[in-house]
C-alpha cells in the first residue's frame, strides 16, 4: 500500500464537533499526524476568514483549501497561491432569473476575504466577519466586485430543494453547492473540493494515492472520490456514505481522530 501522506478533512459535521469545538482527542491526534511528518489539510467550504482562528486554535500553519476549493490559501503567510473567481456578468443574470423564478430570494456574496449581503438575507455571519466590515446592498451592486461565489437564500424552500431548482436554470455555467448551511452557493464552473485538493496536491508533489480525506455533505464527496482513501463520518448525508471507501464514527465521538490514530499506529 502507497502510505498517506496528506490527510485532507472537512471541518463543519465531520472535524469539528456539533457546537464548532474540537476536542482534545481530535487536538492531539492531529497534531501527531503532524508531528510524524503527515501534511494536515482543511478542506472546507468556509472562507480564509473562518479557517485562520480554527488553525490558529490547532497549531496548523500549513495551506487550506477554501470557499469549497475555490481558494488555496497559505495560513502562515496569508498568501493565496489559487482563486478560482465567479464571472461577474453570470451572477448578475443569475440574480435577474432567479429573481423572477423564486421569488422571495435573497442573495448574498463571497469576495475571498469580505462579504456582502441583501438586508434580507439572513444574520448568519455576525460571528465571522472579524476583519472587514458586512456590505449590505443589493445584490446587482455587491456583484459589480470581483467574486467568489453567489450564496441564495429562500425562506419558504428547503436547501436542497432549493439547490435543485437552482441546478436547472444554472445548467452548466457553475457549479451548485449545499454544504449544510441555510443557503446554496453557487460556484464557477468546474471548481469543487477535488479540484483544489487536485491543485494543492500538484503544488506538493502528491500523488491522490498518497491522500486520505474526510467528510459529511455532498460537497465532499468529490474529494474522496479524489482522494486514494474517502472516509465518511458516520453522521454524513447518505449519498456521503455511499461514496465513501469506509465509514468511520461521528464528529461527536472523534470518528477522524480515531483513524488517524490508526494511521499512526
Amino acid at each position: 500500500m502507497i502510505p498517506v501522506r496528506l490527510i485532507a478533512t472537512d471541518l463543519d459535521g465531520t472535524l469539528l464537533r456539533d457546537d464548532g469545538s474540537i476536542s482534545p482527542r481530535t487536538r492531539q491526534a492531529i497534531g501527531g499526524a503532524q508531528a510524524a511528518g503527515l501534511t494536515v489539510v482543511f478542506v472546507t467550504a468556509r472562507p480564509p476568514r473562518d479557517v485562520h482562528a480554527i488553525a490558529d486554535h490547532l497549531g496548523i500553519t500549513g495551506m487550506a483549501i477554501c470557499s469549497n476549493g475555490a481558494i488555496v490559501h497559505d495560513l502562515a503567510t496569508g498568501e493565496t497561491h489559487r482563486h478560482e473567481r465567479l464571472c461577474q456578468d453570470l451572477a448578475r443574470s443569475l440574480v435577474s432569473e432567479l429573481r423572477l423564478a423564486e421569488p422571495g430570494v435573497a442573495f448574498a456574496t463571497e469576495h475571498g476575504h469580505r462579504l456582502g449581503q441583501e438586508a434580507h438575507f439572513p444574520d448568519l455571519f455576525a460571528d465571522t466577519v472579524h476583519h472587514h466590515a458586512l456590505r449590505i446592498d443589493d445584490a446587482a451592486a455587491l456583484c459589480g466586485e470581483v467574486l467568489t461565489k453567489l450564496l441564495v437564500h429562500h425562506p419558504d424552500h428547503h436547501v436542497e430543494h432549493l439547490a435543485s431548482r437552482i441546478r436547472g436554470h444554472l445548467g452548466d455555467r457553475g457549479e451548485v453547492i449545499w454544504s449544510g448551511a441555510p443557503f446554496v452557493e453557487i460556484a464557477p464552473s468546474g471548481v469543487s473540493k477535488a479540484s483544489g485538493l487536485a491543485s494543492l496536491c500538484a503544488l506538493l508533489g502528491l500523488s491522490p494515492a498518497q491522500v486520505i480525506a474526510f467528510g459529511d455533505m455532498p460537497n465532499d464527496v468529490p474529494m474522496l472520490s479524489y482522494a486514494g482513501r474517502g472516509v465518511a463520518v458516520s453522521n454524513a448525508h447518505p449519498e456521503v456514505l455511499a461514496a465513501a471507501d469506509e465509514v468511520t464514527a461521528s464528529n461527536e465521538d472523534d470518528g477522524v481522530a480515531r483513524v488517524i490514530e490508526t494511521l499512526l499506529a
